[in-house]
């Protein structure tokens, strides 16, 4: 059950975000960088996705995605779909590794002493664990946590990518921060219709359900349309802002020349992993606060006020 929350969270954002995409990381004529770089794609920032990708494949994207949905220019590019779909394939190994560790010693219950894959996997679980259970108490964040755990495993690998030369992080891309955002949208009123039933979508109309107020009712439904579609946008738009300016900001001390490869690991690029960490473990925490809000009613009602 894990494991397929897990595996779904993370194939519907790589699915969602082809679906989605948008102006490419490269724009497509020297003329167009500047409007590439400013729409979150790279501009003309060379990577290995322009050798590893086919070409039948780049040619495929242009023909046939048409429009970028987010952009609204033609798709040149899906190296962000390779860098995600790259990322999921890490994770996948990783896990795959970690399995096999846990299954060679069942009865090692103590944290893992050595770097490895199952040691980075309980750090982590334990980190974000340790901030659901704040929100949601114990039972539900470790109910949710497949959830949440597999968006911020996700979200911070590709983060830590872009702190690699020669590699573009998928999230300093619109369609894929926008994909990721629209998980949490569909989990969150998933979850809230689950715990509420129809009747989830009762407070969409204000505290106040009566014939006499049916223009306060209106009004409010549209405030609270409103601030939901708002909620993966903002949340898209804040990871693709960080994610997009922290590798600007490395790629430009790269290009200072050899002065810069001797600053990059001494000043930037501490931070820079910084702000991959933390722009991960607000998307986590938000989504939390997302999912919370949507079931807390019923939470309430079935077992006492927080």
């Amino acid at each position: 059950m894990k494991r397929g929350w897990m595996l779904a969270a993370m194939c519907t954002a790589l699915a969602m975000a082809p679906a989605l995409a948008g102006a490419s990381e490269e724009a497509a004529a020297p003329g167009h960088e500047a409007a590439a770089a400013a729409k979150g794609h790279g501009g003309g920032h060379w990577s290995v996705a322009d050798l590893l990708v086919p070409q039948s494949l780049k040619d495929f994207a242009h023909e046939n995605l048409g429009e970028s949905i987010v952009a609204g220019d033609a798709v040149t590019s899906i190296n962000h779909v390779f860098y995600a779909f790259l990322v999921f394939v890490l994770i996948l190994v990783l896990m795959a590794m970690a399995a096999w560790q846990m299954k060679a010693n069942p009865d090692d219950l103590l944290p893992r002493r050595t770097f490895s894959p199952l040691a980075v996997f309980e750090v982590l679980t334990d980190a974000l664990l340790g901030l659901m259970e704040g929100l949601l108490g114990r039972e539900r964040a470790m109910y949710f946590l497949p959830l949440i755990g597999s968006l911020g495993l996700f979200i911070l690998f590709n983060n830590l990518m872009g702190v690699i030369p020669g590699f573009l992080p998928a999230t300093s891309n619109l369609n894929t921060t926008f994909a990721l955002g629209s998980v949490v949208f569909v989990a969150t009123h998933y979850f809230g219709v689950r715990a509420h039933g129809i009747s989830y979508f009762k407070h969409f109309f204000g505290p106040i359900i009566k014939w006499y107020a049916l223009p306060l009712m209106l009004l409010m439904f549209c405030i609270e349309v409103i601030s939901h579609v708002a909620r993966p946008v903002s949340l898209g738009i804040r990871l693709f802002g960080n994610m997009f300016g922290d590798h600007a900001a490395l790629a430009a001390f790269l290009g200072v020349g050899l002065f810069g490869w001797v600053l990059i690991p001494i000043i930037p690029l501490p931070l820079g992993v910084l702000v991959c960490v933390v722009q991960s473990m607000v998307f986590c925490i938000l989504s939390t606060v997302y999912i919370h809000l949507a079931t807390e009613e019923a939470e309430e009602g079935e077992g006492g006020h927080h």
